[in-house]
């Protein structure tokens, strides 16, 4: 206690605390629980005190908790997690500090079936005059309407200056007051009515007020060429408006895929769905349904194939792919060996990049015309373990369809493996089988033998009540019983005592 006044003179009494003799293990404890409380700045051994700025008592040490194995596991998960969130990178922000989406893949065919392809430095640009019908049709309808106008204007201006022509070189014009002076057309005075002769010889209307005369044989041949070059122009021109109004171009709007396409197991194997429908009452006749994969790839000799496309089967080998399109379809794709997707699992998929274009091809029931309708889906619009919700119900004498729910689709139990790996697991199941039902018949000989050597004291058991197992060939009760057992079943008393 000299010490200890000695080195603090002026200490209050409520600081000095006694001590007491621990043991060393004691005396660890004790440390530890004073580093853990509030307010300890130093423990001296030497003084025996320990010196704190508060009063405060330290709080109860908390309770253990006996916990399992997997809890402490799934706790060490969670806090590894927080951390790693913690620790993740920052998003990559724009220039007003906003975070930049992720970039999506470039569709090579849209949604709505446009496709999504210019061309450009095209030189031979001459093969489009060679069928001037089609690239016409294929104009965008301002352009037609323009041309359309411009066909008969032009053909009115152009014959309505030679009409003109021909009364100004005969000298028509210049006896426009002399009675005895026979022009080539009558009451054609200027050109502005040879312009409105034209149209009307052009159009057969024929008002009766300008007619052509018979001492005109240059005229007369005039009229026989623009009546000609007119029913031409008629032709071709309404030809062309009639094709692209009744192009079936627009009878594709009311043909729909849905949002998302979906893979999951149908009769124990992945297959990949998408569904189909026709909006319409008047059907699509002879509709067929096929399906291609673009994606790049890269050969074996370095050749780099942008796009490539692969087939992906719908039941061109079953006759599936041809629909009866009356009602909504789920077409279904099974993924076994030759398909593209066999080596794709749930993780692989997060990470590909492909797209899937979906082609449906009929005839128009009302004009008898081909249509196609188009589609695609991207990697991250393929859903992995869902299933499309069902949307036709029985009602009073006929199917209702209900188009709310065409897009819908629900999850269920998929396998998050590859088709490979999923038949590779079947096949050691079913070899697993096999086997094991081979070992159980190569043993029913060595039972039979073992009970054959067996004393005769089993009539003597047999008294008693306990049942006899005959030696030999097995009857039809023992093998259905042997094969229920191979089968995981289990043989009840019942089936043994009637053996």
């Amino acid at each position: 206690m000299a010490l200890e006044n000695s080195v603090f003179p002026s200490r209050p009494d409520s600081l000095a605390l006694p001590v007491e003799e621990k043991t060393e293990g004691e005396e660890e404890e004790a440390a530890t629980k004073s580093s853990a409380s509030t307010g300890v700045f130093n423990v001296s051994e030497e003084l025996g005190h320990v010196v704190t700025t508060q009063t405060m008592p330290s709080p109860p040490p908390p309770a253990k908790v006996k916990r399992s194995f997997q809890s402490k596991l799934a706790e060490r998960e969670a806090n590894a997690n927080q951390h790693r969130k913690k620790t993740q990178p920052e998003k990559e922000r724009g220039r007003f500090g906003w975070a930049r989406a992720r970039r999506k893949r470039q569709r090579y065919v849209e949604k709505n079936g446009r496709c999504n392809v210019q061309h450009g430095n095209m030189r031979e640009t001459y093969r489009y005059l060679t069928d001037i019908f089609t690239t016409l049709v294929d104009l965008n309808w301002r352009c037609s309407l323009f041309v359309f106008v411009m066909a008969y204007a032009v053909t009115w201006l152009f014959f309505g200056a030679i009409w003109y022509l021909i009364a100004y070189c005969r000298g028509d014009l210049d006896h426009l007051e002399d009675e005895a002076w026979t022009p080539c057309v009558n009451n054609v005075n200027g050109f502005i009515s040879a312009f409105l002769f034209s149209i009307e010889t052009e159009t057969t209307i024929g008002y009766g007020h300008r007619v052509i005369t018979d001492q005109c044989p240059v005229g007369t041949m005039l009229l026989l060429l623009q009546a000609i070059l007119g029913s031409m122009v008629n032709a071709f021109m309404v030809g062309c408006m009639f094709v692209k109004i009744s192009q079936p171009n627009k009878r594709a709007e009311t043909l729909v895929f849905s949002k998302h396409a979906v893979i999951s197991l149908r009769d124990d194997k992945l297959c990949l769905m998408f569904r189909v429908g026709d909006l319409r009452s008047s059907h699509i006749v002879g509709a067929n349904m096929r399906a291609k994969l673009i994606k790049s790839k890269q050969t074996q000799e370095g050749e780099f194939i942008p796009l490539d496309q692969t087939d992906i089967s719908v039941g061109f080998e079953t006759g599936d792919d041809r629909l009866f399109l009356v009602s909504p379809l789920v077409i279904s794709h099974e993924i076994d060996v030759h398909s593209a997707f066999w080596d794709m699992s749930q993780a692989q998929l997060e990470k590909e990049d492909f797209e899937i274009v979906v082609i449906l091809e009929g005839m128009v029931e009302a004009t008898g015309m081909t249509c196609q309708a188009r589609s695609s889906y991207l990697a991250e619009e393929v859903l992995w373990g869902h299933r499309f919700s069902p949307m036709m119900s029985l009602a009073e004498g006929f199917f209702d369809i209900d188009y709310g729910a065409f897009h819908h689709t629900f999850e269920v139990d998929t396998p998050s493996c590859s088709a490979r790996e999923l038949a590779l697991a079947a096949a050691r199941l079913d070899a697993h089988l096999y086997w094991s039902i081979s070992s159980r018949l190569d043993e029913e000989p060595t039972l039979a033998e073992q009970a054959a050597k067996q004393p005769d004291g089993g009539s003597a058991h047999s008294k008693a009540g306990e049942p006899i197992f005959t030696v030999g060939e097995m009857t039809d009760i023992q093998e259905q019983s042997a094969l229920g057992e191979l089968n995981g079943s289990v043989t009840t008393d019942q089936s043994e005592t009637e053996a």
